[in-house]
């Protein structure tokens, strides 16, 4: 969503967006046994000999990814879930803030090891990389406090100014609304979750849709708007390795399991309120 932005890659891997859990033609690859070798023994040679994991991730999306108040330091979902598996890794967790739409061109050039940014597994970016599923998340509908233009689903989009994140899935979301709509909606295009949200504030816009944790954390948080109970598009999240990268892939697949298994992945959930974005079992390449 926010993240699920639709990245230019190589000409001809277009990111396209939409999340929505399915399962593609083709078969994925199945994570590594609970049996057998440990997380810390399936790490690449070359990767254990760099000493750490370097992850990219694109700050300003609460929880998922955000500084602490006051300092540069990253937190969030994504930084705590990176240093976790870091350490089941036997490695350090570096953590690089980055463009978004730089992440995956960054993967294959090789200046990080893996991408977290709130990423939605999709086929078209399943043609650059490789997603370990972590989490499970669709877009929710936003409004001021109180829904003072009674919106209910997207059909009350019709007619209406709504504004969407620039090159998101949720945007995708609401050109398809628009697609059936008899009066069209006039659609701004934000550059991020949280300018979006000014636009309602100052009755630019009536609506945003914004990925259902950013939504409820945001209302919690200002107090300023309600969140629809409707998720749309919902599907996984994915940590994106490059597709050469099979045996970091594996190890970090593994790690994640061990992660969810000794309980470590619901404390970190359940610290940021996102619970109820788990998944139980790891899975790689099984979105849309």
């Amino acid at each position: 969503m926010r993240k699920h932005l639709v990245i230019a890659m190589a000409a001809v891997c277009a990111l396209g967006a939409g999340c929505g859990r399915s399962t593609s033609g083709t078969a994925a690859p199945t994570p590594p046994s609970s049996t057998g070798k440990s997380a810390k023994d399936l790490v690449p040679e070359a990767v254990r000999k760099s000493g750490e994991l370097r992850m990219a991730t694109s700050e300003g999306y609460p929880p998922m990814e955000m500084y602490k108040p006051g300092t540069q330091e990253m937190t969030g979902v994504d930084a705590d879930l990176a240093v976790a598996i870091g350490a089941r890794l036997g490695l350090r967790t570096r953590i690089i803030n980055a463009s978004f739409d730089g992440l995956i061109p960054g993967l294959q050039g090789g200046r990080w090891d893996l991408a977290m940014a709130a990423l939605s597994d999709l086929e078209q970016r399943r043609k650059a990389v490789d997603f370990v599923d972590y989490f499970n998340a669709g877009g929710s509908i936003m409004v001021k406090k109180g829904n003072p233009e009674g919106i209910k689903t997207l059909a009350d989009f019709c007619g209406k100014k709504v504004v969407l994140a620039k090159g998101s899935s949720n945007l995708e979301i609401g050109k398809r609304q628009n697609d059936k709509c008899a009066q069209k909606m006039e659609i701004m295009q934000s550059e991020d979750a949280p300018t979006g949200l000014l636009t309602i504030d100052s009755g630019r816009t009536v609506a945003t849709v914004v990925d259902s944790p950013v939504a409820a954390m945001y209302a919690k948080e200002t107090g300023k708007y309600d969140v629809l109970p409707e998720q749309y598009d919902a599907g996984p999240w994915g940590i994106a390795i490059d597709k050469k990268q099979t045996g970091l892939r594996d190890a970090v697949a593994k790690a994640l399991q061990e992660l969810i298994d000794n309980g470590e992945y619901g404390k970190i959930l359940e610290k940021y309120g996102t619970t109820a974005n788990a998944v139980a079992k790891v899975t790689i390449n099984t979105g849309a």
